[in-house]
């Protein structure tokens, strides 16, 4: 289940000619800890993970590529709610364009809302770090600087 959009990056390492990986390789090689790659295994975020003979998940390159757009779209603050019906959506096939690309629209309209929030708010540190940056401490301690 890889998704084009999914792998703009390889933010992971993953050494010439291996496309199997153990969780505690794929825990290592992403930051998310065991617990958390068999949740998303659980809940569908990660469904179809392949298995060894013995039982023992077996991670692809291209799991790693769909880890990596996950972690992507929590950062954009997607509910997981949202993340498991996109998976679902892409799993379904290529007559679920139309909800994917809206999904992504609508989480894309709020990562500006909130980069713009967070612009609007750097302006006013820089704002107040230049008056503390102009205005010497009050020698005497009695005179107050500005909040």
């Amino acid at each position: 289940m890889v998704d084009l959009c999914a792998s703009v990056d390889r933010p992971f390492p993953q050494p010439t000619g291996q496309d199997r990986y153990t969780i505690s390789e794929v825990a290592r090689h992403t930051g998310l800890s065991v617990h958390t790659l068999r949740w998303y295994e659980r809940i569908g975020l990660m469904p179809h993970v392949d298995r060894s003979h013995t039982g023992q998940r077996r991670y692809h390159n291209h799991d790693l590529e769909w880890l990596a757009f996950v972690g992507k779209l929590r950062l954009t603050g997607m509910a997981v709610a949202d993340m498991v019906r996109y998976a679902d959506l892409l799993r379904e096939g290529d007559h679920t364009y139309p909800e994917r690309l809206a999904l992504l629209v609508a989480t894309r309209e709020d990562v500006v809302r909130r980069v713009a929030e967070l612009q609007s708010t750097l302006s006013v540190l820089d704002f107040k770090i230049g008056i503390y940056a102009e205005t010497p401490p009050a020698a005497s301690g009695g005179e107050e600087l500005p909040a």
